[in-house]
């Protein structure tokens, strides 16, 4: 694990990309090593949320499960859920269950397409009742279908993908959520960011090493999933 500063054996990320800068903290200050490290984990959130449909990744540094719930008000079509409790933003929702009654059991809504509905979005499952489909307004915005007849205390129950756990300047051990193979990324963005902006002598040299990480961190979120297995899918011939 690869902390964002670590002073002892100068092995953190703060201090490895000054190193690879040749620079000290005041021709390189720890808040612009921060800016370059957030966006490059920005990066790597995005690639790992969108490498793998069926794999929910999540920053391991955040405290609480990506799960969340909201009261199910009656008449009330539309939720949103733009945050979690610690005020993370909400990247898109994967999974949205009703409880059926207060203190039963939670079930799953259907996600329907607006395509697969006939005649008018508004129109379609307009009489309350218990709601059985969603329809994604947006990545955090649903429209229950029917609209819920009652209201229930903790009704509906969100599952999400969030961005990352960002970085601060006042970090020293905190490490990126994500597999050790993939911290040496952090060092090079931010090494590479420096050397960009200040026109450093090595500046090709870490655009090369840039490339490496972006296709380290492309070809582990492809390969992570081993222990689930593949689908045969026949493939269709045409011999007329």
């Amino acid at each position: 694990m690869t902390a964002f500063s670590e002073t002892l054996n100068n092995t953190g990320i703060l201090q490895q990309a000054r190193s690879f800068m040749r620079l000290d903290a005041n021709q390189w200050p720890t808040a612009k090593v921060v800016n370059s490290v957030n966006n490059w984990h920005d990066f790597v959130v995005g690639y790992a949320i969108g490498a793998d449909r069926r794999f929910t990744w999540d920053d391991t540094n955040h405290s609480k499960l990506p799960i969340g719930t909201t009261d199910l008000v009656a008449n009330q079509q539309d939720y949103s859920y733009l945050t979690d409790e610690q005020g993370n933003s909400i990247v898109t929702l994967t999974r949205v269950d009703l409880l059926q009654t207060t203190g039963g059991d939670y079930r799953k809504l259907n996600l329907i397409g607006e395509d697969q509905i006939p005649g008018a979005i508004d129109e379609y499952q307009e009489t309350a009742g218990i709601p059985t489909e969603y329809i994604k307004i947006s990545d955090n915005i649903i429209r229950l279908k029917s609209k819920p007849s009652a209201s229930i205390t903790a009704g509906l129950k969100f599952y999400f993908q969030r961005v990352g756990s960002y970085f601060a300047a006042t970090d020293t051990t905190k490490s990126p959520g994500v597999s050790p193979l993939l911290h040496r990324g952090y060092v090079i963005a931010a090494a590479y960011d420096g050397a960009l902006t200040l026109g450093l002598d090595n500046l090709n040299a870490l655009a090369a090493e840039r490339v490496k990480e972006e296709q380290k961190v492309i070809q582990y979120f492809a390969v992570r999933n081993k222990d689930q297995r593949g689908r045969m899918v026949a493939n269709r011939q045409n011999n007329r």
